[in-house]
């Protein structure tokens, strides 16, 4: 990641000045109250999310004025919890203003390459200790993701934490703009007169889905794939940490995008978007981060 940090610049002071991931995600909220007050009338609650946005610029802007322990620790972890927001926010808009659906279209585009199903094909390997060891894969996706810029946090590389805390960011909500382009709810709902039985496991896994359902309810988020895209860029960003974790999440990696099918939750063209979504932004990323970064942004912890 020294390609990315690296700077000639005198220090500055760490908390002048917006940071890049400040920058995308006031962006975003600007772009969001946009469509929100466009589309007032057709959205219920088109007033609780305009001012919910406007409260989190308010805490953005503010954290660029001061200083303190709090308001550090606030401004580097702040992402997390404001991008869980919107993915809920986004739900809400598209089943407000997006009435066409996909995923007949993405299902047709699986079945002409594959010539099957694949998740109705997978069937043929099904047993319940793969679907309780995929299902905890699956579910272990947001503490995987964060576990790489927790540990860099936790070696007090915070120059490389905020440019992390900057992809994933980008990551997560470049996911959510897919989501309403292309509104498909999944092979567990679209293909589920196909399939032979309902999947099981052995302990945890009726729990898992049960909790994953209604943290998801109503939403349509499966193109492109965020587990696929989010757990690739992990992936990249491991390998400034260690080889072995590097290693490691590769191995995950691979089982997180075979559990996405074997569980119904994506179609393989949802994969392949996240894939590609991953790419780009790994090689835009930095480029972006430069040209957003202000002096004290690239150097210095």
């Amino acid at each position: 990641m020294a390609e990315v940090l690296e700077n000639s610049l005198p220090p500055v002071d760490w908390s002048h000045g917006f940071w890049p991931v400040d920058k995308v995600i006031l962006a975003y909220f600007a772009a969001m109250c946009a469509v929100e007050i466009c589309c007032f009338s057709q959205i219920p609650e088109a007033a609780w999310l305009i001012a919910l946005h406007g409260i989190g610029a308010i805490l953005i802007v503010a954290a660029t004025r001061y200083n303190g322990r709090a308001v550090w620790v606030f401004r580097h972890w702040y992402p997390i919890p404001f991008v869980a927001c919107c993915y809920r926010e986004m739900a809400i808009l598209i089943v407000a203003l997006r009435h066409a659906r996909y995923d007949q279209a993405l299902a047709d585009l699986d079945f002409a390459f594959w010539h099957a199903n694949p998740s109705v094909w997978l069937e043929r390997i099904y047993s319940p200790a793969l679907s309780e060891y995929l299902q905890i894969i699956y579910t272990l996706f947001i503490p995987v993701v964060l576990f790489v810029p927790w540990l860099v946090w936790h070696r007090k590389k915070y120059t490389e934490f905020r440019y992390m805390a900057f992809l994933l960011a980008l990551g997560f909500l470049a996911s959510y703009l897919g989501y309403p382009l292309v509104p498909a709810r999944g092979p567990r709902y679209s293909l589920a007169q196909f399939q032979h039985a309902p999947l099981q496991g052995l302990w945890l896994f009726d729990w898992m889905q049960t909790t994953l359902n209604r943290l998801e309810r109503e939403h349509y988020d499966c193109f492109p794939s965020g587990h696929t895209e989010l757990t690739v860029l992990a992936f990249w960003l491991g390998r400034s940490v260690s080889k072995r974790l590097f290693r490691m999440y590769f191995l995950y990696t691979l089982s997180i995008v075979f559990a996405t099918v074997y569980l119904r939750y994506h179609y393989t063209v949802d994969l392949l978007a996240g894939v590609l979504v991953a790419l780009v932004l790994i090689l835009a990323a930095p480029v972006l981060y430069r040209g957003l970064s202000e002096k004290g942004d690239l150097i210095g912890d």
